[in-house]
């Protein structure tokens, strides 16, 4: 089989793509018949993996009863049991749930929320977002406006709200030259010294992912970081946001990856792991004290779609949590996970050209460089990322390819982060395809 052509781009879907049949467990077939490990869960979606009979049974329960009761004329059983769930798997202060249909909306809604917040208490001057370059929260126009992902954003420049977006907190890559351990502390100063700089009275809230995904290649937040932007934020009456779409629901050892930092949020962001991808979900999550200034003055948020909350979907939600919690998969990914970063490492040892391996849990970023003293990235022509998903494609292994993560640019990198169940056999077959793949196309390019 030949490899096809290089894609241009991950953000669209090109031509000559195979046509997925059906999946099973940690596994994809295509309708010729070739079978893929599914070594990233997709776009870090499918956490429990494919075709679980419980799940699609909940899901035909749920529409054999009605499909979705709109949210704004009914409440459902699937709708209030989910929110009890998150609720409690967030702990805290977190108790208040907006469901709606994927990532980009509830980064949207957390906005939206923050907005409102703001509102409620007068202080309409607090319009302005501070967010990260290497950062993507979503493909609508809000979070687009405040992602630092520059292949993503460049066709829509001049339609973006404005946002200020400071440098990766990327303890590998510190920013100005500062000594790895003190990245926390340097990049929480970057962050109030723009809140000094625009006026606190300008801000409504600085958003982050507590471990940067499909722009950095899961990379966490410096130790310590997450403290000190919490103390920033409260000092100066600007909001927190934790976007967890990518890395929460239990993806980082942790429901709440920010839990792994000792650090809660006001309003965060969930949705890949929520449902599986067994249907669309997505969840904006607000605390108490967001909740105490809203809802006397707007009665609620003020974020609602016509699928914000459909009933299937948390349906789908209920029975994929009640799996995650009884089959005690988060636990298992934070014991595990460890050693599944162990295997990336022992597998990928002797190629030079890895120069770092971050992330947490199921949810680790190879980073490959062409200096590894100097950690200079390959040149960007060479779309070495999309080659190796490729590669990894014709072995028989889904992979996430992340490009740009240095400059937005330049930087080639590879994310794993298999199912929360998948078994140590196939955690093994993941990580000896990835190897197995970046040395075929390091061999091919210097050929």
């Amino acid at each position: 089989m030949t490899i096809q052509p290089i894609p241009a781009s991950i953000t669209v879907a090109g031509p000559g793509l195979p046509k997925v049949a059906y999946g099973r467990g940690s596994y994809v077939w295509d309708s010729s018949g070739k079978q893929y490990i599914d070594g990233s869960s997709g776009p870090a979606v499918y956490c429990i993996g494919h075709g679980n009979e419980e799940v699609n049974a909940a899901i035909a329960r749920q529409l054999e009863r009605i499909a979705h009761g709109y949210r704004y004329n009914f409440t459902s059983d699937a709708l209030e049991e989910l929110t009890a769930i998150v609720a409690e798997k967030c702990g805290g202060r977190l108790k208040h749930v907006v469901f709606v249909t994927g990532g980009s909306e509830a980064v949207e809604s957390c906005l939206k929320i923050a907005l409102q917040y703001h509102a409620a208490k007068g202080q309409m001057g607090r319009r302005r977002f501070i967010a990260r370059q290497r950062s993507w929260h979503g493909n609508t126009l809000g979070a687009l406006s405040i992602s630092g992902f520059l292949e993503r954003r460049q066709a829509f420049e001049g339609a973006l709200m404005p946002a200020s977006h400071l440098p990766p907190a990327n303890i590998y890559r510190p920013p100005n030259g500062a000594d790895p351990e003190m990245t926390g502390e340097v990049c929480a100063q970057q962050l109030e010294n723009e809140i000094l700089r625009l006026g606190a009275n300008n801000i409504a809230a600085f958003i982050f992912g507590p471990v940067v995904g499909a722009a950095g290649a899961r990379v966490p937040a410096p130790p310590l970081y997450a403290q000190r932007i919490r103390e920033i934020c409260n000092r100066h009456g600007v909001l927190m946001i934790a976007d967890e779409v990518m890395c929460g629901s239990g993806r980082c050892g942790t429901w709440r990856a920010l839990a792994h930092d000792g650090v809660e949020p006001d309003i965060m962001s969930v949705a890949k792991g929520l449902a599986a991808g067994y249907l669309p979900l997505g969840a904006a999550i607000y605390s108490e004290k967001v909740s105490r200034v809203i809802t006397p003055a707007h009665g609620g948020p003020m974020t609602g779609h016509t699928f914000s909350g459909h009933t299937a979907c948390c349906a789908a939600g209920v029975a994929v949590q009640r799996i995650v919690e009884r089959d005690e998969l988060v636990d298992r990914v934070r014991q595990i996970g460890p050693k599944f970063r162990k295997l990336i490492a022992e597998a990928t040892r002797g190629i030079a050209a890895v120069g770092d391996i971050p992330g947490r849990g199921f949810f680790i970023g190879i980073e490959l460089v062409r200096d590894r003293e100097t950690k200079a990235p390959f040149d960007a022509a060479l779309k070495l990322y999309l080659r190796v998903r490729q590669q990894a494609l014709e072995n028989g292994l889904i992979c996430y390819p992340v490009g740009g993560n240095v400059d937005g640019i330049s930087g080639d990198c590879v994310i794993l982060a298999p199912p929360y169940n998948a078994s140590e056999d196939e955690l093994r077959e993941i990580v000896d395809k990835t190897a197995k793949s970046i040395r075929q196309v390091l061999a091919a390019i210097s050929s």
